[in-house]
């Protein structure tokens, strides 16, 4: 494998995460590119999401963690997925202490009836579904596609492309019964641009995008939107595993990015919570930029 390759996988973040202490970022930032994080941890029952019911798949940790938190922040309901149990509970009850709700169920998003389970049985615990985050998702090892079992190719796929596709599946009978809803998939910069040797990543990306599209011009007409956001380097477990794997550090992968840091989860949330959110009205189909300017490069 190339140095180029290499560098050129880890630093457009071509996973969607990158592993860096906040701290370390916030040595590092200038001042106009300071990262934003409110550091209030205390509930607002009325805030601008309150009883709104918020679905997300893949929660456990990373940008679905602090995106259920920030939600519940916001008076949000939240009900949650992810495959890891003990860290799913720890998330809704930490939520919980702090004044929000927000309820957890193990699931595993490549398996059609557990999704299905997830989605339905939130309607029966709330009522009804305002915003879905379908954001669970994994990486793949660096290999060259003629390298690459199709084992993993169809693991990564089946998580992150049907993941996507089974939740949107049980997820719009009931926006539509209801009479609306929003819907926000988790894509990437790998949804846009092409990175060697992380093929079935990107690929899955790529797909979701597409879905994206399409799902929004199919229900348009039904008072359902449907848009993505497109992560670059984000401060999450899943790149922290990738850097690990490449022998790189947190310093060259900030530096490939125009605002020369690496971005938050929290960040992401937000970015999130704007889609979902009244002020994002008109927008549908779309895949926000959220990658801190690499995409204009």
């Amino acid at each position: 494998m190339s140095e180029v390759s290499r560098r050129q996988m880890l630093t457009a973040g071509a996973m969607g995460a990158a592993g860096i202490a906040a701290t370390t970022i916030a040595q590092q930032v200038q001042a106009n590119t300071k990262v934003p994080i409110a550091s209030e941890t205390k509930t607002n029952s009325q805030g601008k999401f309150a009883n709104k019911v918020v679905l997300i798949t893949g929660a456990t940790s990373g940008i679905g963690e602090a995106t259920a938190r920030a939600f519940a922040k916001e008076g949000a309901i939240v009900h949650f997925c992810g495959r890891r149990e003990a860290l799913g509970n720890k998330v809704a009850q930490e939520i919980t202490a702090q004044g929000g709700r927000a309820s957890y169920q193990k699931t595993d998003i490549r398996l059609e009836q557990e999704v299905k389970a997830f989605i339905d049985t939130c309607v029966q615990k709330y009522g009804r579904i305002d915003i879905a985050f379908n954001n669970a998702g994994v990486e793949s090892s660096p290999k060259t596609i003629a390298e690459r079992s199709l084992e993993e190719w169809l693991n990564v796929m089946a998580t992150n492309a049907t993941g996507v596709f089974l939740s949107m599946k049980y997820e719009l009978p009931h926006l539509l019964k209801q009479g609306g809803g929003v819907i926000v998939n988790n894509a990437s910069v790998s949804g846009h641009v092409g990175f060697a040797t992380i093929a079935p990543y990107s690929a899955s990306k790529h797909a979701i995008v597409s879905l994206t599209k399409v799902a929004a011009l199919e229900y348009a007409d039904r008072n359902i939107r449907v848009n993505a956001i497109a992560p670059g380097a984000v401060d999450t477990p899943m790149l922290r595993r990738a850097l690990a794997a490449w022998n790189t550090n947190f310093e060259k992968v900030s530096q490939e990015y125009p605002i020369k840091r690496i971005v938050m989860p929290e960040e992401i949330a937000r970015g999130v919570m704007f889609l979902g959110s009244d002020d994002a009205s008109c927008i549908t189909g779309m895949d926000l930029d959220a990658t801190g300017g690499y995409l204009t490069k």
